[in-house]
């Protein structure tokens, strides 16, 4: 920390504290509670019970997660190719060039998720492109919503990169591709895979443009969860809310590890 007395630093610790514990922590708390839970108690959840999570994994909310699942490692594959192929493209760009690419990819995220969604809806509800009532249009919708966070979390790692590994490999006679694939994507590749792990983690919480399209036979979490809270069910729906939390983190992690393993590498 860049505080150095004891008793600032006792004073940082106390305010992140009172900042962190209400505005991050506490609603997980709750929401952990409540899928242990059957009723509630005053302020508070009550009447301790582990049958909340015999529906959440099992069933319709399995199949659910195994849907979101997919949808989000394929648009993060997705959204971490097209995001890497632009933002390299990018770099040997001019500067009016270059802001123009970033404009188109950062589109997406600076209008609301639902009018993605209507977007999609509108562009693939016709032939020749008719996807609508499919799996796919919901995995293209999240794919165009995260592609810009791997657009901007690979062109800001190109930035970073010493030039003179690339011109030493080509100074040997190492072809462009060669030099690309050898050179330049080992090194980036602590920044793809966090790329891809943010993707991930904001694609399995999707939730907006998901409900504007999903079909009946492709229903994410998110959507299974907002359906079972909308019908009363709060504390099924506070089991599969941390089924969801619980797979995200893990994912997470393991992409953390992979991430820590090619930065020694």
């Amino acid at each position: 920390m860049l505080v150095h007395s004891k008793a600032g630093r006792w004073a940082a610790w106390s305010l992140f504290g009172l900042l962190f514990l209400p505005l991050f922590a506490l609603p997980l708390l709750v929401v952990v509670a409540a899928s242990l839970s059957t009723h509630w108690s005053g302020a508070f959840p009550s009447g301790p019970t582990a049958g909340n999570y015999a529906s959440a994994v099992r069933g319709e909310s399995l199949q659910a997660l195994t849907t979101s699942l997919v949808t989000a490692l394929v648009a993060s594959l997705l959204a971490l190719t097209v995001g890497s192929w632009a933002a390299l493209a990018a770099a040997g760009l001019k500067r009016r060039g270059k802001r123009c690419l970033d404009a188109l990819f950062m589109l997406p995220v600076a209008v609301p998720s639902v009018v993605v969604g209507l977007a999609v809806l509108v562009a693939f509800s016709k032939p020749p492109l008719l996807l609508n009532g499919t799996s796919s249009i919901v995995i293209l919708a999240h794919t165009i919503l995260v592609t810009a966070f791997a657009y901007q979390s690979v062109s800001a790692a190109i930035l970073r990169l010493d030039p003179a590994y690339e011109q030493a490999a080509a100074s040997l006679g190492a072809r462009p591709a060669y030099v690309l694939w050898r050179v330049k994507l080992p090194l980036l590749l602590p920044s793809l895979t966090a790329a891809a792990g943010l993707c991930f983690a904001l694609s399995m919480g999707e939730l907006s443009a998901t409900m504007m399209l999903y079909p009946p036979d492709w229903m994410p979490l998110p959507v299974r969860i907002f359906t079972a809270t909308d019908r009363g069910s709060l504390f099924s729906g506070s089991a599969v809310a941390v089924v969801l939390m619980a797979t995200t983190l893990l994912v997470l992690l393991a992409v953390s590890h992979i991430r820590t393993r090619a930065t020694y590498r």
